[in-house]
């Protein structure tokens, strides 16, 4: 894939580059850390759109609690280094995951990080513009481990899937009006028409549904690609083999299968980036207040953890080509703040919608990177909160919760 991207004035080979060098490798190391690897979710609400079709009987989408037997002894002992290689090599983790079977939701917790997540807590702020948030008191609500429930291909599929994206895009998008997709992939051939290059139309669509419809496109399209990336090979003798399928890669992104619609889809996820990317470079001022402290209660280990966010913030701001959100909702004041309004009802939905994902390990990292988004979009639309934030005190105009935090960074970092 090579070109610019529409909508902004970037090229993809700029972004490779700079993600390559600069970005990747540092966002990896800070979603290693214990900040950012637990994540709050409630996988138990039920879908608000339809009746529930049951949850998918595969074992990799099922959450299996670790017993307490197996939780490594790292943890358990609560020293300094609870979460180091060490500790997480040892023969305690190995029977931990082979108790959760092939990388089943894994909610084990000693009981320092349940205090640390109780201040954690204290810090929170219960605004959310763009998300619908799982309540963190729900007895259903479960902290996970982020490192040890890997996105990957768990074998969920078909009606049950199809039913979730035709409902983001048929119900919840504005789209391009050639672009068709089928409610359910056993549907008569006939249905699906993706329609060719030529006939993709942004006829009717401003700026702002164009930028929302990519947005959904690039995050289905980061979904599809983990997925063929971290594919279930084989699994021989209870030893399951995960690695690249180029095959499902194929299927879902080259041109001759896509009618033409893959590259485009590869596009919007780059355009998902720097959307993201425009979002690190903007929250940066919130971060760089002595006031903001990410606490895991491992004092060194947390001015770490917030030495190695600002670094990145410095290279989010030293990218030359960022997205210009301020094209955005710039038209008349009234007719901008009912656009700006839908954009957020529409989004809100979609992410409501991911509680009617069947599979655990899906419904897990579809909502952890809808949130992610949504925390991005939020910060774009609060630039002038985040300039007049105060330096010495919490915030009441702009607040970001831990789970806000960790979903941006992971979601990023997907």
């Amino acid at each position: 894939l090579t070109g610019v991207l529409d909508d902004c004035l970037c090229d993809i080979e700029s972004i490779d580059d700079f993600n390559t060098f600069k970005i990747f490798p540092k966002i990896q190391k800070l979603q290693e850390r214990d900040y950012f690897r637990y994540y709050k979710v409630n996988l138990k609400r039920p879908c608000p759109f339809w009746a529930d079709d049951g949850h998918c009987s595969i074992k990799d989408c099922h959450v299996e609690p670790c017993p307490e037997s197996k939780i490594p002894v790292g943890i358990k002992a609560g020293s300094s280094n609870k979460y180091s290689k060490a500790a997480n090599n040892s023969k305690e983790l190995e029977d931990c995951e082979q108790a959760n079977k092939l990388g089943a939701v894994n909610s084990t917790l000693s009981n320092q990080s349940k205090e640390a997540f109780i201040d954690w807590a204290r810090y929170d702020d219960s605004q959310d513009h763009f998300c619908e948030l799982d309540d963190e008191r729900s007895p259903d609500a479960q902290y996970v481990d982020l490192l040890l429930n890997p996105e990957r291909y768990t074998g969920y599929k078909g009606p049950s899937a199809w039913r979730v994206w035709n409902s983001i895009y048929e119900e919840n998008c504005f789209k391009p009006r050639s672009v068709y997709r089928p409610l359910n992939p056993l549907a008569p051939s006939r249905v699906f028409n993706l329609g060719s290059v030529s006939r993709f139309s942004w006829t009717g669509l401003c700026l702002e549904k164009r930028v929302f419809y990519k947005l959904i496109s690039g995050l289905h399209a980061s979904i599809n690609l983990h997925l063929c990336a971290n594919y279930l090979l084989e699994e021989t003798w209870g030893k399951p083999r995960w690695g690249p399928n180029v095959k499902e890669f194929t299927r879902r992104f080259d041109p001759a299968e896509t009618k033409g619609e893959g590259p485009r889809r590869l596009k919007n996820l780059y355009f998902l980036y720097l959307i993201e990317l425009r979002a690190l470079s903007k929250v940066a001022p919130y971060f760089e207040r002595a006031v903001v402290d990410l606490y895991t209660g491992n004092g060194h280990e947390d001015a770490e953890s917030k030495a190695l966010l600002l670094d990145i913030f410095r290279d989010t701001k030293s990218f030359h080509m960022h997205f210009d959100e301020k094209s955005m909702f710039a038209g008349d004041k009234k007719g901008a703040k009912s656009l700006k309004e839908e954009f957020r009802l529409h989004f809100k939905n979609i992410s409501r919608i991911m509680d009617c994902v069947g599979c655990d390990k899906c419904r897990l990292w579809g909502k952890l990177q809808t949130q992610g988004l949504g925390t991005a979009l939020k910060i774009l639309f609060s630039e002038k909160e985040i300039q007049s934030l105060p330096e010495n005190s919490p915030s009441k105009g702009f607040q970001l919760t831990r789970q806000e935090i960790v979903a941006l960074v992971n979601a990023f970092g997907r």
